[in-house]
C-alpha cells in the first residue's frame, strides 16, 4: 500500500483519488480552499441556486465508468441524469433561430433545413461524418491512453479529412476550423454553430486546427445531459465516493512545495511548515503553479510544454434571479451568437479594446431545486471574455454585464422586467477558486497544429510526480478531467507500461 498525496480537489484529482483508494492505496487530498470541485461550484442566495462552472455534462460514460470501478452504487444511484432535449437552441446574428434535437442526426438535419434553407442540414450532416472520422482516429491516443512518447505523430498531420477546395487556381484543404466552416458549410450561420464549440473553450477558430471538429461531434454522438440539482451535485457524488473509499480530505491546506528524496517526489510541504510524506504526488494545479512548487525540471526538451505566456480567455458569468415562471417549451440551453464575430475574436486575441457583445450561452434548467417556492426562475448566462481585462474596475464589469444581458434578452422573454437581482462573476473569481492564472479556461487536447493544442503528459521528469486535471493530458472539460484521473491512477497502479483503458 502506497501513500499518495493529491494537490487540489478538482474533478480530475478526485477521480484519481477514488480509483487509487480502491486499488488499496492510502490517499490524502490537500485543497487550499474550503471545498471540493475546482471550477464546479455553486452560488446560493435568497433561495436561488446556480452552477458557477460547467452547467451540462457531455459524455457521461466517463463518470459512469468511475462509479462502476469504485463501488457498488452506479452513477445513476447517486445523481439523477436528465438528457437535455433540444440539445441547444441557437439564435444567429441575423435573427434566425433553430433548435437542435439531442443526439439525432436526422432530426438535426431536418431542423437546419427548415430554419436555414434546403441543403443546410445535409452540409452539416456530411460534416459530422467527416468529424466522426477525425474522432475515430484520435479518440484513443488523445483520450484513453497516456500521451505517447512520440507525440509528434499526433501533431504533424490533421486527422480531419477536409474536402478539397479550389481557391485562386489552387486546390487547398481546410487547416483551421474557420476554414472548415467557410469552405465546407458555406453558410455563416452554420459556421457560427460550428465555431461556438471551440469558442466555449476559449479557442479562436481562426487558428484552432480543423481537428477541433471532434468537439461538436462529441456532443452530437453522445448527447447532452443535465444533473438534477446542478452539476455541483456530480462533484458532491464524486467527493462522497472518495470519502466512502476512505480518501482523506484536508481543506484550507495550501501546498507550498513538493518534497524530493533520492531523486523522486516524496511528499508535500504545507503553508506553516507541516510536511506530509508520500510515495507518489498527484498535482491538479495550473502548470505555472506546479513549477513554483519544485526546483526540479518537469519537462525535457522535446516534451509537450504547457503554455507559459499570458492566458487569453476566461469566463464571465451572470447569475440571474428572475420573478415569474419559465415559459412552456423554453430551451434548457440557448446560444446567442455575437453580431460581429471578427470583433469578438479580435478582442480575445488582443485584449484592451472596447468591450463588444460576445457570444453568450443561456442556461435555463427546469429544476425546482434551484429556485425558491413560487413563480421564480434561476438563469445562468456566460461568455468567454479576455482573461486580462481590467476586471478590478467596476466600469469593466458593468460594461460586460450590460452586453451579456442584452444578448440574453434574445433567449429570455421580458428578462429585464423580471429581474430581481443579478450577480456578476469575472475571471478573477475563477482564479480564486481554481488557482489558474487570470481564471484561464483549459481547453481539450487537439491533434495537429505542431502540438500547440496538446497538454503535458500525466507523468513528469520527476519520478513519483504526476499531473492530473484540465491543465494536463487530455485537457479541459468535465469528461477530460475524469479521463485524466483514470490515466493517472492506471500509471501509478500498473506502472509505466500502462497503455490506457480497455
Amino acid at each position: 500500500m502506497a501513500r499518495i498525496a493529491v494537490i487540489g480537489a478538482g474533478m480530475g484529482a478526485m477521480a484519481a483519488a477514488a480509483r487509487l483508494a480502491v486499488a488499496g492505496h492510502r490517499v490524502a487530498v490537500y485543497e487550499r480552499t474550503e471545498t471540493y470541485g475546482g471550477a464546479v461550484r455553486r452560488f446560493e442566495r435568497d433561495g436561488f441556486r446556480f452552477d458557477t462552472g460547467p452547467g451540462l455534462l457531455p459524455l457521461p460514460a466517463v463518470y459512469r465508468d468511475l462509479f462502476v470501478k469504485t463501488g457498488k452504487e452506479p452513477l445513476e444511484a447517486c445523481v439523477e441524469l436528465v438528457q437535455v432535449d433540444p440539445s441547444s437552441r441557437h439564435v444567429f446574428a441575423d435573427g434566425t433561430a433553430v433548435s437542435l434535437p439531442n443526439a439525432s442526426r436526422a432530426g438535426v438535419v431536418s431542423a437546419l433545413d427548415e430554419a436555414l434553407g434546403a441543403g443546410a442540414g445535409q452540409r452539416w450532416g456530411d460534416f459530422l461524418v467527416r468529424a466522426r472520422e477525425a474522432w475515430d482516429r484520435t479518440r484513443r491516443p488523445l483520450l484513453e491512453e497516456p500521451l505517447w512518447p512520440n507525440w509528434r505523430v499526433l501533431a504533424e498531420r490533421d486527422p480531419y479529412p477536409a474536402v478539397p477546395h479550389k481557391r485562386l487556381l489552387r486546390t487547398r484543404r481546410a487547416g483551421t476550423l474557420a476554414e472548415v466552416g467557410a469552405w465546407e458549410l458555406r453558410d455563416p450561420r452554420l459556421a457560427a454553430l460550428l465555431e461556438s464549440h471551440t469558442l466555449a473553450h476559449g479557442l479562436d477558430p481562426r487558428v484552432a486546427p480543423a481537428s477541433a471538429a471532434v468537439l461538436p461531434y462529441l456532443e452530437h454522438a453522445f448527447g447532452t445531459w443535465y444533473v438534477r440539482g446542478g452539476i455541483r451535485e456530480l462533484a458532491r457524488a464524486v467527493y462522497e465516493r472518495c470519502v466512502a473509499r476512505r480518501v482523506e480530505f484536508v481543506f484550507g491546506a495550501e501546498v507550498t512545495g513538493i518534497l524530493e528524496k533520492d531523486g523522486r517526489a516524496a511528499g508535500v510541504e504545507l503553508a506553516g511548515g507541516t510536511v506530509a510524506e508520500a510515495d507518489h504526488v498527484v498535482a491538479d494545479v495550473h502548470p505555472l503553479r506546479l513549477r513554483g512548487l519544485t526546483e526540479h525540471q518537469l519537462d525535457a526538451d522535446g516534451d509537450v510544454r504547457a503554455e507559459t505566456g499570458t492566458p487569453g480567455a476566461g469566463r464571465f458569468t451572470l447569475l440571474l434571479a428572475l420573478r415569474g415562471a419559465r415559459e412552456a417549451g423554453a430551451a434548457h440551453r440557448t446560444v446567442v451568437h455575437a453580431p460581429d464575430r471578427d470583433a469578438e475574436l479580435d478582442l480575445l486575441a488582443a485584449p484592451g479594446g472596447e468591450p463588444v457583445r460576445p457570444t453568450v450561452t443561456v442556461l435555463r434548467p427546469d429544476d425546482p431545486s434551484l429556485r425558491p417556492e413560487g413563480a421564480h426562475e434561476s438563469v445562468v448566462v456566460s461568455a468567454v471574455v479576455p482573461a486580462q481585462a481590467a476586471w478590478e474596475r467596476e466600469s469593466t464589469v458593468r460594461s460586460f454585464a450590460d452586453l451579456v444581458m442584452d444578448a440574453a434578452e434574445a433567449a429570455v422573454p421580458g428578462l429585464r422586467e423580471r429581474l430581481i437581482w443579478h450577480e456578476a462573476r469575472t475571471p478573477e473569481h475563477g482564479e480564486a477558486e481554481t488557482g489558474a492564472g487570470s481564471g484561464a479556461v483549459p481547453a481539450p487536447a487537439l491533434a495537429a497544429a505542431d502540438g500547440r493544442y496538446l497538454r503535458p503528459a500525466n507523468t513528469t521528469r520527476l519520478p513519483g510526480l504526476y499531473r492530473v486535471g484540465g491543465w494536463s493530458h487530455p485537457g479541459g472539460g468535465l469528461p477530460h478531467a475524469g479521463m485524466s484521473g483514470a490515466l493517472v491512477a492506471g500509471l501509478i497502479v500498473e506502472g509505466p507500461d500502462f497503455r490506457g483503458s480497455q
